[in-house]
């Protein structure tokens, strides 16, 4: 299983994977300009990561794992989400779903439209949320 993960991140990778991969470190880079925005930069490198090899892995809220709530996955987490959405996410998604339309045009290419829409879920709202590796939590 793990050899078809591996050629499924490499097609991933080389059919448009390094492209919203890049969008999300290049949005994580603006975000480091201020300092307010840093806690998003170091969200987008991480999710830019996912971008990069999503097969294999997921995204779960992190309450979930630490039975608790923090700051991410509490009403500040919310309102952070938000503002998120308004400047970037909106823009991450919408080239995440172009990104699927076009793979879903090929029977081949729909296990990676389904991982274009699962990373289009996480754009619209990725505060709270760690990438997790799906052997390890099964």
């Amino acid at each position: 299983m793990s050899v078809l993960r591996l050629i499924f991140n490499i097609l991933w990778f080389v059919l448009g994977g390094f492209v919203m991969g890049l969008a999300w470190w290049l949005i994580g880079l603006v975000c480091f300009i201020s300092i307010i925005g840093i806690p998003f930069g170091r969200a987008c490198f991480v999710m830019g990561e996912l971008a990069f090899w999503p097969f294999g892995q997921d995204t779960i809220n992190r309450r979930y794992i630490t039975k608790q709530t923090d700051l991410g996955t509490g009403a500040l987490g919310t309102l952070g989400n938000i503002i998120w959405f308004l400047l970037f996410g909106i823009w991450l998604a919408i080239g995440h779903l172009l990104h699927a339309v076009v793979c879903f045009l090929t029977i081949i290419g729909i296990p990676f439209g389904l991982q274009h829409l699962k990373l289009a879920g996480l754009a619209v709202a990725p505060i709270g949320k760690t990438v997790i590796n799906k052997q390890r939590f099964v």
